[in-house]
């Protein structure tokens, strides 16, 4: 059984920063493309970042602000926000989806708020 469960979110001033935990079982993260994804507008959910083997790719709007890391030793996945937006307000899920596979597993999610 998979599970996803996501932590770290919170309420930070603009410009502040958040890393996000995602723990994960029922998948090894290794083997699996791992992504985060928060409602955009016009949109059901967009995908922030992601991370498969050692490839990384990024949303424009986070490019260069955050950072998604993976522990293989921990099964756990991270996404580093630094300079965060009031845009960045959104509930925050992991994803994953094994390689070779197309079924998709998410989180509960966890809410971020950038304000003042």
């Amino acid at each position: 059984q998979v599970q996803l469960v996501e932590s770290g979110g919170g309420l930070v001033q603009p410009g502040g920063s958040l890393r996000l935990t995602c723990g994960v079982s029922g998948v090894t993260p290794r083997r699996a493309m791992m992504s985060g994804f928060r409602p955009a507008p016009g949109k059901e959910l967009e995908a922030v970042a992601s991370i498969s083997g050692t490839t990384t790719s990024y949303g424009d709007s986070v490019k260069g602000r955050f950072t998604i890391t993976r522990d293989n030793d921990k099964n756990m996945v991270y996404l580093q926000m630094n300079s965060l937006e009031p845009e960045d307000t959104a509930l925050y899920y992991c994803s994953s989806v094994r390689w070779g596979t197309t079924i998709r597993y998410w989180g509960q999610g966890t809410q971020v708020t950038v304000s003042s």
